[in-house]
């Protein structure tokens, strides 16, 4: 049988009612993955390790790298890995592992679940089921297996709070289907090189949310010589206001001066950023921002922050960015 290495960091899965809501009860869970699904080591021979107990909202930098370290270390010990892990921050950290991992040819695969695996209509017992089977299987990536589909992790987006189907992958086929079968999308990679881990992030980057009469004032407050990359949530392909006081070239401009990237994204879900179609995404360029075409703002922001780190040249930035490092976007 193969060996997976079910690695718990906390979320809702972990979490048990208590008073008026839900929260993380480490000693609950364990108990409930014993009794609750015995079936798991039918599928495999699986290990946990308790690596942290968080809320995934309070997930940073120093827990994808803790993480990341973790894989790493038990690499060579197993066939594949699970993360439990909550919803809210999920597609954050697969993103994040996905460039902090090169040549992985063995399945990382995240999940969690809507509701605590302590509650009897929890769809905690099914999405841990099928991650486990999926990390028993050939994929060679770093994916989300929520609701009997498994995601790209790096093109996967919470789409929902309260339904079952809380993912989806706008931009991006599904890896795999669940059904009475597993039916695979992919095209299997031969990684031959060794694994290589590289789980340093900056969170030197700024996210501005583009929204009509956004006053540009705020906008002077920041302190432009602690940041070093600005990701631009805009309208449509591109758009922006270049009219009056909300005119948001002036801070293009002046991020250009201060050596700060500039990213632009769509706030949409589907499809690209074209920064050649209209005025606005032409004068972007002009004023040296660059585009994230079809990424999702966890894949655009996380690719920043692993590339600040590892990367010193503003322009090796850039490069480095507008390009697929590890399917981020469409080629």
């Amino acid at each position: 049988m193969k060996k997976i290495l079910l690695i718990q960091t906390g979320g809702t899965i972990a979490m048990s009612a208590k008073g008026e809501g839900v929260e993380l009860d480490p000693d609950a869970w364990a108990a409930h993955l014993t009794n609750q699904v015995p079936e798991l080591n039918q599928i495999a021979e699986v290990e946990t390790h308790p690596l942290f107990f968080e809320d995934s909202s309070d997930l940073n930098i120093s827990h994808w790298r803790e993480l990341a370290l973790c894989i790493e270390e038990n690499y060579p010990n197993y066939d594949g890995f699970v993360i439990l892990h909550g919803t809210d921050t999920m597609a954050y950290t697969a993103s994040a592992l996905s460039f902090a991992f090169k040549n992985l040819s063995k399945p990382v695969i995240f999940t969690g679940s809507q509701v605590p695996l302590s509650s009897i209509r929890s769809d905690a017992r099914r999405n841990l089921i099928n991650a486990i089977e999926i990390a028993t299987t050939h994929l060679k990536d770093v994916g989300i297996c929520f609701n009997d589909k498994v995601y790209k992790g790096n093109r996967t987006t919470k789409l929902s709070i309260g339904d079952f189907d809380a993912f989806g992958s706008p931009n991006h086929s599904t890896l795999a289907e669940i059904g009475l079968d597993i039916e695979f999308n992919i095209t299997t990679k031969n990684n031959t090189d060794g694994l290589e881990v590289i789980p340093e992030f900056s969170n030197e980057v700024f996210v501005l949310t583009v929204h009509p009469s956004l006053n540009t004032e705020f906008l002077n407050c920041l302190d432009l010589t602690k940041i070093k990359a600005v990701i631009c949530r805009t309208f449509g392909s591109g758009n922006f206001p270049m009219k009056g006081e909300f005119n948001l070239l002036p801070f293009f401009e002046k991020c250009k001066d201060a050596g700060v990237i500039v990213v632009i994204i769509s706030q949409a879900d589907y499809d690209s950023v074209d920064l050649t179609k209209y005025p606005a995404g032409r004068a972007a360029l002009k004023a040296g921002a660059i585009s994230g075409a079809d990424m999702t703002l966890e894949a655009s922001l996380t690719k920043m922050m692993w590339l600040l780190a590892n990367y010193d040249s503003k322009k090796e930035i850039e490069t480095q960015y507008i390009k697929s490092l590890q399917g981020e976007l469409a080629s």
